[in-house]
């Protein structure tokens, strides 16, 4: 069973339970890194230990939400092989998987449906990674 890990600030926790709801009905096995209130909080405190599962293989997957998705995706992608994608719609979603090979889903609580953000990893689980080009452009991105 796939592992995928899952976090929020404050926006986006209204949203992350509907997510784990949908992944847990998918037959996910799904990792809560928090929040799990709705006091503002620091996306920064559960961005870190979402990368740190991506990067020990803990969990294969990520999804982050915070306001604007901005926050996430970059503390997220100052991690070794994560690959954090910032998506407003499916065809975004769709391609960060199909020529980025993300592998963490990044949704911006405020700027999007609920709908449209359970659209977009649905979108995002069943597109495959395309491989070729894409992948020397990936071999490009520098780890350090």
């Amino acid at each position: 069973m796939e592992r995928i890990g899952i976090c929020s600030d404050h926006a986006g926790l209204e949203y992350k339970a509907r997510l784990i709801s949908y992944l847990l009905g998918k037959g996910f096995d799904v990792v809560d890194f928090g929040t799990h209130t709705a006091d503002s909080c620091d996306y920064t405190d559960y961005a870190h230990p979402l990368a740190d599962a991506v990067e020990k293989g803990d969990v294969q997957l990520g999804i982050a939400l915070c306001g604007t998705g901005n926050g996430m995706a970059i503390t997220l992608n100052k991690h070794q092989g994560v690959r954090a994608g910032l998506c407003w719609n499916r065809a975004v979603a769709r391609l960060v998987k199909e020529h980025n090979n993300a592998n963490v889903l990044v949704i911006p609580a405020r700027f999007v449906s609920s709908r449209m953000a359970v659209m977009m990893v649905r979108d995002w689980l069943q597109t495959a990674f395309a491989g070729g080009r894409h992948q020397r452009r990936i071999d490009k991105i520098p780890v350090r």
